[in-house]
């Protein structure tokens, strides 16, 4: 016996002709050789007549493959968010060029959460969690993602010629406290490796840093348009003295030299980047931070400080009547003082780096450069580590 209410109440709920057929609860049992569904549909209209049937027709498709088949909001959650995931799966595993044109973080993700809202909120507006259009609609959205993520890889790489880089956990670790390797081609102009710096002269921990870099630069070449000055006073470790760095030109036959420095003073500016090199590795490996170093692009320093401005506390603004800098930059010069005892180590690292993506061996190191031989011996130690 066919329990007819059984069958109302589940045409109600959107169950398909093969789902009540099956159901035991509605007790029908088809002819041997008849298909249940069909067989079940038939006796349906013959009870409820023409006029009855259109009536119980109606909610049939409530929750059903042909609701589901609108742009509900279900639909264009499971469309969007598989587009998204695979947009920031890829950025991810390299980001650049597919995390150019936004980066992963924030931007992407915050794109994939919403994404996730709108899906969430669909799914309990509508009566059925999962369909063959839901099914079909996801597939579509996972070959989106990828024809999307593809179209940007290749316009990054090919039109802007934007460096494949991978993430920065890949990177491998090196000797040089903060610095780390990335296996990937490098980033030279002219057959020459780049030291690349991005900072700020506002900022404390570019400040301190400066001297480091700037040590490294007149070891391989001839510096011009340098100047002293000081971090801001209203900023942690105020008025750390600084060798401003922004708008240096350096004459060498080595290394190129392509600083990217704010120079406005103005607390919490980034400079903006110039092409879609600088905007790769800045992107990739800065952890939103300043200061950023790369060396042949291969080497990394970036999102943590080069040199701590404590260890150059007493030659601040206020500690030293504005005559900090100057001390400073004397002892870099004379290689001697404590304050290039704080700076000496970091300043070694990078000319060793620099050496070694120059290709120059030890022998030429030692005897071309006037470094002292203890300076010498250390950089020698140094590149047979990297």
């Amino acid at each position: 016996m066919v329990d007819w209410d059984r069958v109302d109440q589940l045409r109600k709920s959107g169950w398909e002709w093969e789902e009540i057929a099956e159901d035991p609860k509605v007790g029908f049992q088809a002819a041997k050789g008849a298909d249940p569904a069909q067989a079940l549909r038939v006796l349906y209209r013959r009870r409820r007549g023409r006029e009855g049937e259109r009536a119980a027709e109606k909610p049939i498709r409530r929750g059903g493959d042909n609701q589901d088949r609108s742009w509900s909001f279900a639909r264009i959650g499971y469309l969007v968010t598989p587009i998204v995931a695979v947009w920031a799966a890829l950025a991810f595993v390299a980001p650049s060029p597919v995390g150019l044109i936004l980066p992963l973080v924030p931007w992407i993700l915050l794109l994939l959460l919403v994404a996730v809202v709108v899906l969430i909120y669909g799914l309990l507006k509508n009566a059925r969690l999962w369909s063959k259009v839901f099914r079909t609609t996801v597939i579509s959205g996972i070959v989106l993602g990828l024809v999307f993520a593809g179209i940007v890889a290749l316009a990054g790489s090919l039109i802007f010629g934007c460096p494949y880089l991978p993430p920065a956990a890949a990177l491998g670790n090196q000797p040089g406290p903060g610095w780390k390797v990335a296996n990937v081609a490098p980033w030279q102009e002219g057959g020459k490796p780049i030291l690349y710096f991005y900072g700020a002269s506002w900022c404390p921990y570019c400040s301190a840093s400066s001297w480091a870099i700037f040590k490294a630069l007149t070891e391989f070449g001839s510096v011009s348009g340098n100047y002293t000055g000081f971090s801001s006073l209203s900023d942690v470790y105020p008025g750390t003295p600084e060798m401003v760095l922004g708008d240096i030109q350096l004459t060498s036959n080595n290394i190129t030299f392509i600083p990217n420095e704010d120079l406005s003073g103005v607390d919490g500016t980034f400079p903006t980047t110039a092409n879609c090199y600088e905007s790769a590795y800045v992107g990739a490996y800065s952890g939103s931070s300043i200061p950023f170093v790369a060396v042949n692009g291969q080497y990394i320093h970036g999102g943590s400080t080069v040199i701590d401005p404590t260890t150059l506390s007493a030659y601040t603004y206020s500690s030293t009547s504005g005559t900090g800098a100057g001390q400073v930059a004397n002892q870099v010069r004379t290689e001697n003082g404590p304050a290039w005892t704080a700076i000496s180590p970091q300043a070694y690292w990078i000319m060793a780096y620099l050496t070694k993506a120059t290709g120059a061996p030890v022998g030429y190191l030692a005897s071309e450069y006037h470094w002292s031989s203890t300076v010498r011996a250390g950089v020698t130690a140094d590149l047979a580590q990297i």
